[in-house]
């Protein structure tokens, strides 16, 4: 958690202040309640105002954080013989862009995801405010039963999503909120188009990684079974070991990668 603090840093209170000073004056508010949030996060400062609004504060910091991130993962991808597809961007107000945008595109395509409102710069901030969803669970905060039901509907989503050539790049339990029996998405990073289809199979690497430690490999590859072809899961193993490193990640890829194989060559 010290590397952590240290790695994200902290925003100077006076910066946060002239956020929320900027948030009641954009939406006419006479004053603004401002609760900080104890996420596990190190690309912004995430809060909540008046318990509407979902407010992340990207500084400079989080965005050298990101250029680290994408390094690595680019460099992961290269150890699977791919080319590396994460894009950095170069300011904190372009990561707020790129989040609103891509929550605004899935929503488009009939996915769940919060209400995206805005994404606007205060010195030197990238400020993103999205609906607040108050009573919203993570995906790792279900009982089992109810992980193992919504298995298969997180990979229908990820299915829609390609369709339409939008890439998640972060998909983790974290990323994945339930409300009301119904799943919402959120944190999507940036994918080069040039490498969608190893993009695409990164995401289902991600996918298989977040619900094995829930659910186990043996239902977690058959619900992706349920919507991924056997080829297109064997390719999606091949990210495992790159996924599995993260350190958001920590998930059994020998087992995983023993039942995909198991069930491609089943007659």
């Amino acid at each position: 958690m010290a590397l952590r603090r240290l790695l994200r840093g902290r925003v100077e209170w006076s910066r946060l202040e002239a956020v929320a000073r900027e948030i009641r004056d954009r939406y006419d508010r006479e004053e603004v309640s401002v609760r900080f949030l104890e996420a596990d996060n190190w690309l912004s400062t995430p809060m909540v105002v008046d318990e509407r609004w979902f407010v992340k504060v990207i500084s400079r910091q989080n965005s050298i954080v990101h250029a680290l991130f994408t390094t690595g993962r680019n460099l992961g991808a290269f150890s699977t013989g791919t080319e590396g597809f994460f894009e950095h961007f170069s300011t904190p107000a372009e990561m707020a862009e790129h989040e609103l945008e891509a929550t605004q595109r899935m929503r488009e395509i009939g996915l769940n995801a919060p209400e995206p409102i805005e994404a606007f710069e205060v010195d030197g901030l990238g400020v993103l405010v999205l609906e607040y969803l108050p009573e919203f669970r993570t995906l790792d905060e279900l009982d089992e039963a109810a992980e193992a039901d919504l298995a298969p509907a997180l990979f229908v989503s990820l299915r829609t999503m390609h369709e339409h050539e939008l890439l998640h790049g972060d998909l983790r339990a974290e990323n994945v909120l339930i409300l009301d029996g119904e799943i919402y998405f959120i944190d999507a990073t940036n994918v080069r188009d040039t490498g969608a289809e190893d993009a695409k199979s990164y995401d289902v690497a991600c996918a298989l990684g977040a619900l094995e430690p829930l659910i186990g490999a043996d239902r977690t590859a058959d619900a992706a079974l349920t919507v991924f072809s056997a080829e297109e899961l064997l390719a999606a193993a091949r990210f495992l070991d790159f996924v599995n490193i993260r350190p958001d990640h920590d998930f059994d890829a020998a087992k995983l990668q023993g039942e995909i194989e198991k069930r491609a060559s089943s007659p």
